[in-house]
């Protein structure tokens, strides 16, 4: 399957952060998910329509990405991750949902709309 794709559960930082607090209290072995799997192209499509603007997801060629890692002068440790990331890791193996977060915090884990609108209103994606 394209990268692109796939459907990610993505995860909010500030969930993350939340499960971190409560496992140093609570040891176990959790696996966090977001509440719902979109593909890159569903989160641009969500980001634009929480900022108000016309944002779109657009595929590149895996010879292109390589390429523009390497036009940013990017360390190559970075670029080899970056590299891993696109090709091994967003290859549909994370294309599950679980319940981890809600286990561990006693609520659902905040949905990728919602993280979206609140950053948007934040002012931090305005230029």
């Amino acid at each position: 399957m394209p990268v692109g794709d796939v459907g990610e559960p993505f995860v909010d930082a500030d969930d993350i952060a939340d499960v971190a607090q409560t496992v140093l209290t609570q040891p176990g072995l959790y696996e966090l998910t977001g509440p719902r799997l979109l593909s890159f192209a569903d989160a641009v499509a969500e980001i634009g329509k929480a900022t108000g603007r016309d944002i779109r997801y657009r595929r590149i060629s895996h010879a292109k990405f390589t390429e523009a890692l390497a036009s940013h002068n990017l360390p190559p440790e970075f670029a080899l991750l970056l590299n891993d990331l696109f090709t091994e890791v967003l290859d549909g193996r994370n294309e599950m949902l679980t319940d981890g977060e809600q286990s561990m915090l006693g609520r659902q884990p905040k949905d990728f709309f919602t993280y979206a609108t609140e950053t948007a209103a934040s002012g931090r994606w305005s230029n």
